[in-house]
């Protein structure tokens, strides 16, 4: 688990690691309503890795289980699903290149980087179309082969 001590106190897990840190140095949103969208958007992004950790664990070994028929029948539907709720946020946001206000937040960071870990092993497009605005590609905008 990891631990982030300051002054001589543990803070243990990492939401409530990434909440301090985003707080302390302003990537926690631009006033407390942005605070609490970030914080909403963070605990759908739990939901989402919860749905599709059994299909990481078949993959790295850690369950039984037959990975392709995971992927397809778990993995795939809960990112289709998952990138549908990020299409709808980024355009309630104004396709601004965030999914809260209208600067980087920690719970941008979050979604590009485990997104795209969770990308090298469920297949498919990870675009988010109305993301797209004038022609820009966003981080998310990559083509899958297929399963490693």
């Amino acid at each position: 688990m990891p631990v982030l001590e300051v002054d001589g106190q543990p803070i243990p897990q990492s939401y409530a690691i990434f909440r301090y840190l985003a707080k302390q140095y302003g990537f926690a949103g631009g006033n407390p309503l942005e605070e609490a969208l970030v914080d909403a958007l963070a605990d759908q992004h739990a939901d989402y890795f919860a749905q599709i950790k059994p299909v990481l664990f078949v993959i790295w070994g850690l369950a039984e289980g037959d990975r392709a028929k995971m992927v397809k029948e778990v993995g795939i539907p809960a990112r289709d699903s998952y990138f549908s709720l990020l299409e709808k946020i980024a355009k309630n946001n104004g396709l601004n290149g965030h999914f809260v206000g209208d600067t980087l937040t920690w719970v941008d960071l979050l979604i590009a980087d485990r997104v795209m870990a969770i990308h090298q092993h469920v297949p498919g497009p990870l675009r988010l179309p109305e993301c797209h605005q004038n022609g820009q590609q966003d981080q998310f905008h990559a083509e899958a082969e297929g399963v490693d």
